[in-house]
């Protein structure tokens, strides 16, 4: 079987958490022991955000002022890198030697006119209290929204076209190597009306796309049997936050989009896994990162979402 799991930031770093490399590396380890019975029994691809990393070498690199900032594209393939390294190093120590891993740099084309970067939504970085927000507005000009009783930084989130290398990937997938790709919803790319010898010229976005809708486009282009979106919660919930909150355990994808899940949160997640289930028929998971394999069996565990669900099925109160 063909999976695509799609790691949530916060599973590799969680919330409030040092943004420390053996902070990292400690999270990755937990990652990689959920992942690696998916990994023995079948074709893997692994995709995963890099809010909170690509947001602390922005931070990072606007100390040094020599220099004009690196902009968000060049710093998303730094964190493909640096994720990757690790994700493949803790993965390959619980497999057998001879399974191969890759991981690669992944460019992803999205429209320079997508209303998204009129209106950003995607947080990265630390979280700040508001005073520390409204000085790095002023001097840097970024901006930033709440995220709880704190704020984030927030840049466009344009939505993903086109994953430029899937021939690669799929070559990889026949190989039998697990594939770490599309990190951070992948390098934002778009063409220009330059003629370069191959054609139009292919340029960086100053944005951050969305790991989850990057990972049901993945799951699509990849005809995966089966998509799991895992983060730091175990389903998707009403009444998220209340006394009287509830897992979702089974739903169809029309019905769970009527419930207005939060945009900055479980809402690209539940529009990703619903995407997938209504362009290819399949079957999408959301789930903790801790549950994995059982996500995976049909256990229960976490929301599945299919076309043949109706309605909504609810787990006990929480």
């Amino acid at each position: 079987m063909r999976v695509v799991v799609a790691l949530g930031g916060n599973a590799l770093l969680k919330r409030g958490e040092p943004l420390s490399a053996e902070n990292q590396r400690a999270n990755a380890q937990t990652a990689c022991a959920a992942l690696a019975p998916v990994a023995l029994e079948h074709e893997l691809v692994i995709s995963h955000g890099n809010g909170p990393q690509v947001g602390l070498l922005a931070l990072m690199g606007s100390a040094y002022t020599a220099v004009e900032a690196y902009p968000l594209d060049v710093l998303g393939a730094q964190t493909e890198g640096m994720i990757g390294y690790l994700i493949e190093q803790e993965l390959g120590n619980l497999l057998p030697a001879e399974r191969p891993l890759a991981t690669l740099l992944t460019m992803i084309e999205v429209d320079g006119d997508d209303p998204a970067f009129a209106d950003p939504t995607k947080p990265i970085g630390p979280i700040y209290e508001q005073e520390e927000a409204d000085r790095l507005a002023a001097e840097k000009g970024w901006t930033f929204k709440p995220d709880g009783a704190s704020f984030r930084r927030v840049v466009p989130s344009p939505r993903p076209k086109r994953i430029f290398e899937l021939r690669p990937i799929r070559s990889l997938l026949e190989q039998g190597t697990v594939v770490i790709c599309a990190g951070g919803g992948g390098i934002p790319t778009r063409y220009t009306d330059e003629e370069t010898p191959a054609g139009r010229r292919l340029i960086g976005v100053e944005a951050v796309i969305d790991k989850d809708l990057a990972s049901a486009l993945l799951a699509i282009d990849l005809d995966a049997d089966v998509l799991l979106i895992v983060t730091d919660v175990d389903a998707a919930y009403v009444g998220w936050g209340t006394p009287e909150q509830r897992p979702i355990r089974r739903a169809d994808p029309a019905t769970l989009r009527s419930e207005g899940f939060a945009e900055g949160s479980m809402g690209p997640k539940v529009l990703a896994a619903c995407e997938f289930v209504e362009k290819t028929g399949r079957r999408a998971v959301i789930g903790s990162m801790s549950d994995t394999p059982t996500l995976l069996a049909g256990g229960d565990a976490g929301t599945t979402i299919t076309n043949d669900a109706s309605g909504l099925e609810l787990g006990s109160p929480s």
